[in-house]
């Protein structure tokens, strides 16, 4: 046979294995890379290689809803987990949005035992800090500490204090001003993110703790009672919140703008789009429209608000013979003596009967007290350990 169609033959017959091997080279890519679901019937599968088994999956917190659509989703899903620093870049109205949001489930999968949200008030510095430190001392995870002071402060406590990293973004405020309020409402925003918080204390740089941190923790923890002081009263009394807001003169009240709340009032007081902004109009162009005194009063009286005590836990020494205009007694350094202490928690400094109350707080006239210049710190601290049973 002659060479050539031997070679012909040969050509013949390995072309179309090599056909054959470069359509199953690209076959067999095709499957590894883009469709990982195809089989071919004819060719029996390869055992897959054995992996080490996958771990559990981690432990997700409930989605959230969607916040507003300006660039800040991270910032805000970081600060509803309670981070370590009060701090953020959120407005006013994406914090008061993230502050509301309410969890459907009622009962929560996490144990915790329910913390106390201290909201401080103030100007720049907190003179009795030490003694604040005395008193969260050895109770960590059962308080949370958040501080408003004005925006030109740039001072800041130590870094082993429990009030560092603590203070929030803040806006200017001033004495008697509708802006007081606001404040209040940033500071219970700020608070209500970290679901933890169960009650809500507002305090002032001069406010002090008459008792230990276990016994206020019991008192203000063991109640869903509110404390926001509402006196029924006509002063100030305006017809634009009739005009606004249907609010009659027979809702309107008066109290101590120093309140401890549950959960449920404090959302409600970060949610109200309604009342808020007739307040702010009333105090506009007016240099000290004293509304910090009428709004939370107001606000649960509109409500019918079932859960508030109509008093404060926290004193004040109005006694016309020691206060000084529109302001309580000043308490100084020479004042500071364990029979203070005791006249104030056991009511006799402004002739209240303690046992009368059937609230909440049975029993119990006041758990804090101001005002205390800072010359008392000294003296606080020296009577701590033996009157108060702290430090």
């Amino acid at each position: 046979m002659p060479a050539s169609h031997i070679g012909g033959k040969l050509i013949l017959n390995v072309v179309p294995m090599l056909l054959s091997v470069s359509l199953g080279f690209v076959l067999g890519m095709t499957y590894n890379s883009k469709f990982p679901n195809f089989y071919l019937p004819f060719v029996a599968p390869l055992p897959a290689p054995a992996l080490p088994p996958s771990p559990p999956p981690p432990t997700l917190s409930p989605p959230l809803p969607p916040p507003p659509q300006n660039g800040r989703l991270q910032v805000g899903l970081t600060r509803s987990q309670a981070t370590s620093s009060a701090m953020h870049n959120m407005t006013d109205e994406e914090l008061l949005w993230w502050a509301s949001m309410v969890p459907k489930v009622s009962s929560t999968p996490y144990h915790r035992a329910p913390k106390v949200a201290f909201l401080f008030l103030a100007r720049g510095d907190l003179p009795l800090r030490p003694l604040w430190e005395k008193f969260f001392a050895g109770h960590q995870g059962l308080y949370s500490i958040y501080v408003h002071t004005d925006p030109s402060y740039t001072g800041s406590p130590p870094e082993d204090s429990v009030f560092y990293g603590r203070m929030i973004p803040s806006q200017k405020t001033r004495w008697g001003d509708v802006t007081l309020v606001a404040a209040e409402r940033r500071l219970l925003a700020n608070a209500l993110l970290d679901v933890g918080n169960e009650r809500f204390v507002l305090l002032s740089e001069s406010c002090i703790p008459l008792y230990n941190f276990t016994a206020v923790h019991a008192v203000l923890t063991g109640t869903n009672t509110s404390f926001v002081e509402a006196i029924v009263t006509p002063a100030r009394y305006n017809t634009l919140f009739a005009e606004r807001n249907n609010i009659t003169v027979a809702q309107w009240r008066k109290g101590a703008q120093w309140f401890e709340m549950d959960r449920s009032l404090a959302l409600e007081v970060v949610s109200d789009a309604t009342y808020f902004p007739t307040f702010r109009e009333r105090c506009e162009g007016q240099r000290a429209c004293l509304m910090d005194e009428h709004y939370m009063p107001t606000l649960q009286s509109v409500l019918r608000w079932p859960r508030n005590a109509n008093r404060t836990l926290t004193f004040a020494d109005w006694d016309r013979r020691r206060r000084t205009g529109f302001h309580p007694h000043t308490h100084r350094a020479d004042e500071v003596t364990a029979e203070l202490i005791g006249e104030i928690r056991g009511g006799a400094r402004d002739g209240t009967n303690c046992s009368a109350y059937r609230d909440g707080a049975a029993g119990v006239c006041y758990v804090f007290a101001r005002k205390f210049t800072p010359d008392t710190l000294q003296p606080l601290l020296r009577l701590a350990p033996r009157v108060m049973g702290f430090g």
